[in-house]
């Protein structure tokens, strides 16, 4: 019987770690889901404005929650998400990255191409 109580045991913790896993997994889900549309805004309305084209459309490539680069008990950054979105319209097209961080009002693009001339 003893064993049976400690196989019980074993199986619900291991169901409590699986729904907490699963449950964070979801909530970085929602915040990419959420924060999407004003990444896409931003992207598109500065590509507008720079190319002076009202017809560039983007399109999300890729997307994920990028981690705070330190975290302890002292330290503490913010959560970010990033998106990287293509853009074309008037003959041009280009590839932009867009961060938005959590609990921010808004989002940030980044310039068309390397972040660094020499690479």
């Amino acid at each position: 019987m003893k064993v049976l109580h400690l196989f019980t045991a074993g199986v619900l913790m291991l169901a409590l770690v699986a729904t907490f896993v699963a449950g964070g997994c979801a909530t970085q889900q929602q915040m990419l889901d959420k924060m999407q549309p004003a990444a896409m805004q931003t992207v598109v309305e500065r590509t507008r404005f720079d190319w002076n084209c009202p017809a560039a459309n983007g399109t999300v490539i890729s997307r994920e929650v990028i981690q705070p680069a330190l975290v302890g008990p002292y330290v503490g950054g913010i959560q970010r998400a990033e998106y990287t979105i293509g853009v074309s319209g008037c003959g041009q097209r280009a590839t932009f990255v867009a961060i938005c961080p959590e609990g921010g009002t808004g989002c940030y693009a980044t310039g068309a191409g390397p972040f660094h001339s020499n690479w």
